[in-house]
């Protein structure tokens, strides 16, 4: 391919377009066609500090901007995205590879975080308690931490970016997002949006980049607060490294999200349910499915109906239509999620799916692999162990609906997690006992709304905050009480006890 027709990325810092100096690049290719697309400029230290250094600049004017007047351009940026739907989604399909109505779902979930942090003024609201003394007021604020960084993954390059930046603006931070270097130019394109809508100079930033950038958001002491999304060893080193910085830092991790099917559930739906949450997006979301618990003597039937309908997926490039499922993000990705079906096999687990074989005409150099299903996986193998991120479901048999519990809870992550069943008395139990962050009942996929937060339990969350609804206006903002009086005679004697009312 001809070198001049490959578009050369740029960072965004400081209202402006910039050109990377750093002789790094990293590569974007096309995951349908498996063609090289684009070439983000990896950041060094001084250029990412470039980002820091206008961050901190803006910071002054932007904090002391009137919630209601930050909302503003929040509720203009959102009129845009509603504008530029079509646009963002084709730019994430064209370098995740996800079908264009799941880039869709993922715009329009991103966009009701901006909505909810468009009530900014009343979130941001504190309390006041009159009289506690004689004469005393108290009163408590909500005032922003900072410069904020957003370190983000390819699976959601336009939803996961916004549930951090539009609540950190909000609450009168300044931000640089870090998005992954594999799907980069959703952010440029947000950041383009953000400018439209009237969001001054240096409060948002983006920069490309990978560990040169992260190590210098990490480490700078100019930077307040980090929030990340990936996988749980990066997690694991953002929040230590952040935090040993005297950084406020949220870290979300790795997965491996169970669903129990319980004798009683109705089986076209929860089959409906699992093939969708186990294989849309090629499987590569935080808040899959990767293991279906079947109960009883569910298994089975469970299984052969799971078979066909995996059978029968339209997999394909998604910009065609009616296609369910895309390629993966990368040919290295590719090859590491084979990798784990291959040890299934070796691990002696059922394949009772083999999508390893897929080839999809026009496209022998994309980046697919076909719905892969394991029957009669057990806990001490990798495949269950592990985060594999691909389009791999695993069905676990259990005899009760205390094993399934007691399974579940064992896991060394705590994501998201269903249970299918028709009784209320389970369901009950379930979301009571169950150890994990985010439950679903008949609901496979249990996203929070942008109104409550979005975080999981055990290795799938590092820090005291989870991400947006109130959670994320805690996180990016630092509480201030404040006591208070107005005596009518100044004059007093000094005290040297602990004071009391």
């Amino acid at each position: 391919m001809n070198m001049n027709t490959i578009k050369e990325l740029q960072h965004f810092i400081d209202g402006h377009l910039v050109y990377g100096t750093s002789p790094r690049w990293g590569d974007v290719f096309n995951p349908a066609t498996g063609q090289l697309a684009a070439r983000a400029p990896l950041a060094s230290a001084d250029e990412t500090g470039k980002a820091i250094a206008a961050a901190v600049a803006a910071l002054p004017e932007w904090s002391d901007t009137p919630p209601l007047r930050r909302a503003r351009v929040l509720f203009k940026f959102r009129e845009l995205l509603e504008r530029h739907l079509d646009d963002l989604a084709a730019i994430v399909t064209a370098e995740h590879g996800k079908v264009l109505d799941d880039a869709k779902g993922e715009i329009i979930r991103g966009m009701e975080v901006v909505e909810f942090a468009c009530g900014i003024p009343h979130l941001l609201k504190g309390e006041y308690s009159e009289q506690i003394g004689n004469g005393v007021d108290s009163w408590s604020m909500r005032q922003p931490v900072g410069v904020c960084a957003g370190i983000t993954p390819f699976n959601f390059p336009v939803m996961v970016p916004m549930w951090m930046f539009p609540v950190a603006l909000a609450c009168g931070n300044t931000f640089i997002l870090k998005p992954s270097e594999r799907d980069p130019s959703a952010s440029l394109f947000i950041a383009d949006l953000l400018a439209q809508a009237k969001l001054p100079d240096g409060v948002f930033n983006v920069v490309h980049g990978e560990k040169v950038a992260v190590d210098t958001l990490l480490t700078d002491p100019r930077v307040a607060a980090i929030s990340f999304v990936g996988s749980t060893p990066v997690a694991e080193y953002i929040y230590s490294t952040g935090t040993a910085h005297g950084k406020r830092v949220q870290a979300l991790g790795g997965a491996k999200n169970h669903m129990v099917v319980m004798p009683d559930a109705d089986l076209e739906q929860a089959v409906d349910a699992l093939i969708g949450a186990a294989y849309g997006s090629a499987g590569e979301r935080c808040m899959a499915i990767s293991v279906a618990v079947a109960v009883g003597d569910v298994g089975d039937e469970l299984v052969a109906t799971l078979c066909g309908r995996a059978h029968s997926l339209k997999i394909g490039p998604g910009t065609a239509p009616a296609m369910e499922m895309g390629p993966l993000v990368t040919r290295q990705h590719l090859a590491k999620v084979r990798a784990y079906v291959d040890l299934g096999v070796e691990e002696g687990a059922d394949l009772v799916v083999d999508g390893r074989n897929l080839r999809i005409a026009g496209h022998e150099n994309g980046y697919f692999l076909g719905a892969c299903l394991f029957d009669r996986v057990s806990p001490e193998m990798r495949i269950y162990r592990e985060e594999i991120f691909g389009p791999v479901l695993c069905v676990v048999r259990v005899p009760d609906f205390e094993a399934a519990v007691e399974l579940i809870n064992a896991h060394e992550y705590g994501n998201g997690v269903a249970v299918f069943t028709r009784n209320g008395n389970t369901a009950r139990e379930f979301v009571r006992r169950i150890q994990v962050g985010m439950v679903g009942v008949n609901v496979p996929i249990p996203v929070p709304m942008a109104f409550h937060s979005f975080g999981g339990w055990k290795r799938s969350l590092f820090g005291d905050h989870a991400v947006h609804g109130p959670d994320g206006v805690h996180f990016y903002t630092r509480l201030k009480t404040a006591t208070g009086r107005w005596p009518e005679d100044t004059a007093s004697s000094a005290s040297f006890v602990m004071p009391t009312h």
